[in-house]
């Protein structure tokens, strides 16, 4: 069985990047956060902190406990977008990128020659040096070769930090029965217990079951069967997805906790779909908004549209939704939206010549403000609330990188 998929799968990354910008920072623990609060979580780690305890999603209190004198660095989404497209054009010349997983994992067809472990392996190190070279000598890679993607991904994960790793055909199942069930993708702490429900508590059980089993095991004929084929080297298709939603939400700061401040959040918030809506070429059917309150009470409302993807209508929409709301409490936070989403190809625009309109309008401000910046043009109804809701840190819709933005 040949070795058909390369995986490059950046290590700690959004901590790697700052101590790429701050040489002070190299060597160092350091935990990048949402917020400068100790009452805040772990976004990322860096591997001097990960070797004191420190983890993903870990209060930043605990995290201090654990790792005295850990470098607490706010997260720069924006920074961490623009390294990540340089990385995929490093890897893109020494081979195509086939897949982009998330903003710090990419997957790499092999082909012709490439799928000899020799020519695979010295793409890899090529890989390695190109990003050390062009991107930064403190940005390291784990990269995994293996006959499908699910086990090049396993495979890059075996070894960390600056990992190459090699999986072939003839090295399964054997070489995956040191494992543990949660090494593979898919298989979380949730999916673990439900294994263990059915005697299943090692790899070597779980690559022993037939396809049957294996589908009762997943609760799923379709898990099953692809989960079975996966472990035993097979590369099957992906199957095509379709995005269902389209939304955005946000915890106000004090001085926005007003009916007038959750408005102009509010309507930033359309904006920010809207432009997103257009960006992936989809059209909604249906909005929905929501606020919560200091008091921990939820309002929530939505309506049907005539498919659309532009800015105006959706903000006319949401201000009708908006003078539902109650006329007391104080909001905490606020969230909206777009649903019943279709492909450009499956949507029905609509007829009159308004409608048509303003979408090419609103096709025309992203042009805008991809030129001169994100804020450049907008509705008056975001008048003020330029910076409010700022983009969060990306993981696995990675934005395209906007360097009038920065």
């Amino acid at each position: 069985m040949t070795l058909r998929r390369l995986f490059v799968d950046m290590n700690a990354y959004f901590a790697s990047v700052e101590q790429q910008d701050n040489p002070d920072l190299r060597g160092k623990p350091v935990a990048v956060v949402p917020v400068d609060a100790r009452t805040t979580c772990c976004l990322a780690a860096s591997y001097e902190a990960k070797a004191k305890g420190v983890k993903t999603g870990m209060p930043v209190w605990q995290a201090e406990q654990l790792c005295p004198g850990l470098e607490r660095i706010v997260g720069r989404h924006e920074r961490y977008t623009e390294v990540h497209h340089q990385i995929v054009r490093a890897v893109g010349r020494c081979i195509p990128v086939t897949n982009v997983m998330s903003i710090d994992e990419m997957a790499c067809d092999l082909m012709g020659d490439e799928r000899t472990p020799e020519k695979a392996t010295a793409i890899a190190r090529q890989i390695k040096a190109e990003i050390r070279d062009t991107v930064g000598d403190y940005l390291r890679c784990s990269i995994g070769i293996a006959p499908n993607t699910m086990l090049a991904k396993v495979a890059g994960d075996m070894q960390k930090p600056d990992g190459l790793t090699l999986i072939r055909g003839s090295d399964l199942p054997g070489r995956l029965y040191s494992l543990k069930l949660t090494d593979f993708p898919g298989i979380g702490p949730r999916m673990e217990k439900r294994f263990h429900r059915f005697g299943i508590t090692n790899v070597r059980q779980l690559i022993g079951l037939t396809v049957k089993d294996m589908s009762n095991v997943w609760g799923s004929k379709v898990h099953g069967e692809r989960w079975y084929f996966l472990l035993r080297g097979e590369d099957l298709a992906s199957k095509p997805t379709r995005r269902r939603t389209v939304g955005h939400s946000h915890v106000l700061p004090p001085n926005l906790r007003t009916d007038a401040g959750a408005y102009g959040v509010m309507s930033k918030l359309v904006h920010k779909a809207a432009a997103r809506l257009r960006s992936i070429d989809y059209w909604a059917g249906a909005l929905g908004i929501a606020v919560r309150y200091e008091d921990g009470a939820r309002w929530e409302v939505g309506c049907k549209l005539p498919q659309c993807q532009d800015t105006l209508n959706l903000l006319r929409a949401f201000g009708a939704l908006w003078l539902r709301r109650p006329t007391s409490g104080e909001p905490k936070k606020v969230s909206m939206v777009l649903s019943d989403l279709v492909p450009t190809r499956g949507a029905t625009p609509s007829l009159f010549d308004f409608d048509r309109q303003v979408t090419d309008l609103s096709h025309a401000m992203d042009r805008v403000n991809r030129t001169f910046g994100k804020h450049a043009v907008h509705f008056g109804a975001a008048y003020g609330m330029e910076d409010a809701a700022p983009t969060r840190i990306a993981f696995s819709q990675i934005p395209e990188f906007d360097p009038a933005a920065t």
